[in-house]
């Protein structure tokens, strides 16, 4: 999934995805169960060295996600780059989590909505 290039992209944030209708595993048993929407967060220790960062970042990931729902197909949000260390100097703070927060809306409202709006489909479908 993260090999084909991300829908859209925030100054940190890049979200991919793929569609999930009609994919089955070795047993013939879908891989997606449901119509819904399956969401996944990458967050390198390379881009946020400590847990607690990442795992803040995490719960804002979800937490937008719940703010403006995706469509049905399987989803990651992915960290790109860090968060500067100079302006966010506390591993989990207000601030940084107030920072991601506005961004994953950018990135799960309106750029989304932008994209599919224009004609892209909603998940760019691997052909690995």
């Amino acid at each position: 999934m993260l090999s084909a290039a991300a829908l859209v992209h925030t100054a940190h944030f890049a979200l991919h995805g793929i569609a999930t209708g009609g994919r089955v595993g070795a047993r013939g048993v879908p891989l997606f169960p449901g119509d819904g929407a399956w969401l996944g967060a990458v967050i390198p220790k390379r881009w946020a060295r400590r847990a607690v960062t990442r795992n803040a970042l995490k719960r804002q990931i979800y937490a937008a996600e719940r703010e403006h729902p995706l469509p049905p197909g399987a989803w990651v949000v992915r960290l790109k780059r860090p968060f500067p260390t100079t302006e966010f100097p506390s591993a989990t703070s207000a601030a940084l989590r107030h920072a991601a927060r506005l961004e994953l809306r950018e990135l799960l409202g309106a750029r989304l909505r932008q994209r599919l709006a224009a004609g892209a489909p909603p998940c760019t479908v691997a052909t690995a």
